[in-house]
């Protein structure tokens, strides 16, 4: 009984051809029913590790050296049969995107019946019983509905949970959550996190959660591993880890979280954009659904306004009608102070000084361009620019945000994730514009990367002076980088303010359960973090020790 659940020892994971190591000498052991959490920047190896538990690397990747056992047996020596049988009923695997690993194709009862087909001999009433009541468990509202419904009907919330349900069915020994709750908003993400938890203790499953969200392990994990490089350069107690860190990369990943910034004073000028009364509605006759509703907004020059609300609030559909990708059913919208419309001649100056950054810069970028074209694109209706004086400006405006001349030739297949963000800021940059909006900038990236491309966002907001509307459901992102912040809900605001005034005395009770879903992870004199919580949550409410300062 005082057999380790997994043991992993010395082990080595690398390209076969190229002779690199991924996964360097890392060894770990797991308990039944311990939570370890493993965290480190992409490419540091961590999901990588965890593949070649449950036997899921990809093409390529072979094992160097080490070995693995799982429950006292060697997972190197089992044959593929035994395999097979293990994976899911010893060792589920939660995913990172429910939506690219639920079958679009197949209903919800047919994905989550081939589990229990495979690995539990029970006939299909006692299986359809078992399904309806996980998914109970899990708070999926009808669930004998769902079980007819396709992964498309849901919410991204609603995925992960029904994801969580598939694998929990089972009633695997260990379970691996990589990045579960990534896309999800601060309130859906701390429900997700504490149905695992729950599930986890009541099931006495173990297991082993891979983020880049430190307040998430802080509050979900008994024990942490820092990895960098493919190597654990540190691994203990997670409360004791993160309070004192002795490794300088452990150090440098707490120095990155996003943390309160001051206070700017913002004119109080003409709006360089306002919306009133904005409506937008999906459909029409019966399959109508209203989006929005009434919006009136004002975004000044020079501020940073964020936007905040779980996910269908209808944060990013505003967004993307402020830009002009959709068209709202009502209401008005200017832009300095003139209506913008077709007819007045003022609608080609508000496409071209109102620029949007997207969340994935990986798909809103055509892979068969090189960076300088992408860069490009942004001014090819300056018809005041000579061509000479366009290459200029996308080789000054590609130094602007970090990289230089010697990328524009590159295809983004070639750039990391925050190269290609980079490259998406400079394209929006490129034509100096008033307004910029960016959406999600910043939730795909781990947390150094992320340091780096808020500092560049600020710095170059500062100097050029374009508003900016922030959209994120990134709390401590918002503290840092926003001057004002605007709450939404089912399509409505709920309320706005000055940042200091919205995180420190919300009076909306929706804003209250936003900040309360969200750990506060607050500085130390070791140079570590504590966990603290706003107003309510699973541990004693404090405010940000920082609150009075601004």
């Amino acid at each position: 009984m005082n057999q380790p659940l997994l043991k992993v020892d010395n082990l080595a994971l690398g390209a076969a051809r190229l002779q690199n190591r991924v996964v360097d000498g890392v060894s770990m052991t797991l308990k039944r029913g311990e939570r370890v959490g493993i965290v480190g920047e992409s490419g540091s190896g961590k999901s990588m590790m965890m593949r070649a538990v449950i036997g899921l690397l990809p093409p390529g990747i072979v094992k160097f050296a080490g070995s693995i056992a799982f429950d006292g047996r060697d997972m190197g020596s089992l044959p593929p049969r035994d395999l097979r049988a293990l994976r899911g009923a010893g060792i589920g695997l939660i995913f990172q995107e429910p939506m690219t690993s639920l079958n679009p194709a197949l209903r919800i009862g047919t994905q989550m019946e081939e589990g229990l087909a495979l690995h539990k001999e029970v006939d299909a009433a006692a299986r359809r019983a078992a399904m309806v009541s996980m998914l109970e468990r899990v708070g999926i509202p009808d669930p004998q509905t769902a079980l007819t419904a396709f992964p498309h009907e849901f919410s991204g919330g609603m995925r992960q949970r029904i994801m969580i349900a598939s694998v929990m069915l089972l009633e695997p020994a260990l379970l691996i959550a990589d990045e579960p709750t990534t896309a999800l908003d601060a309130v859906v993400q701390r429900d997700v996190l504490e149905l695992l938890r729950d599930l986890v203790k009541e099931k006495g499953t173990a297991m082993v959660l891979i983020s880049h969200d430190m307040s998430m392990v802080a509050q979900y994990t008994d024990r942490l591993l820092v990895m960098e490089k493919g190597v654990c350069v540190e691994q203990g107690e997670t409360r004791d880890l993160l309070s004192a860190p002795r490794h300088d990369y452990t150090k440098k990943l707490l120095s990155a979280l996003p943390r309160r910034g001051p206070a700017r004073a913002i004119a109080d000028r003409q709006p360089i954009a306002s919306v009133r009364d904005l409506q937008l509605t999906y459909g029409s006759g019966k399959n109508a659904k209203a989006v929005l509703h009434g919006i009136d907004l004002d975004i000044r020059p020079g501020e940073i306004v964020a936007l905040v609300g779980g996910s269908g609030s209808g944060k990013t559909t505003l967004g993307r009608v402020i830009a002009g990708l959709l068209k709202p059913n009502g209401g008005s919208m200017t832009f300095r102070g003139r209506e913008i419309s077709r007819r007045n001649g003022n609608y080609d100056d508000y496409r071209a000084n109102c620029q949007m950054i997207f969340q994935d810069p990986y798909s809103s970028l055509d892979p068969r361009m090189r960076v300088r074209d992408l860069v490009a694109a942004s001014l090819r209706h300056e018809k005041s620019l000579t061509a000479a004086q366009r290459k200029a400006r996308v080789d000054e405006v590609l130094v602007d945000v970090g990289l230089g001349p010697q990328f524009a030739d590159r295809f983004p297949h070639q750039l990391s994730g925050g190269q290609r963000q980079r490259v998406a800021i400079a394209r929006a940059l490129a034509r100096r514009p008033d307004l910029v909006i960016a959406d999600e900038a910043v939730s795909a990236l781990d947390l150094t990367v992320k340091a780096q491309i808020l500092e560049l966002l600020a710095r170059l907001q500062e100097e050029q002076r374009f508003a900016c509307l922030f959209i994120s459901h990134d709390l401590g992102v918002v503290e840092q980088i926003a001057d004002r912040v605007i709450v939404m809900h089912r399509g409505r605001i709920e309320e706005q303010g000055l940042k200091a005034r919205i995180f420190d005395q919300p009076m909306s009770d929706y804003t209250k359960r936003l900040l309360a879903a969200v750990p506060t992870l607050v500085s130390t004199e070791e140079g570590g973090v504590s966990l603290e919580w706003r107003f309510s949550g699973p541990a004693t409410p404090r405010l940000h020790r920082n609150a009075a300062a601004n």
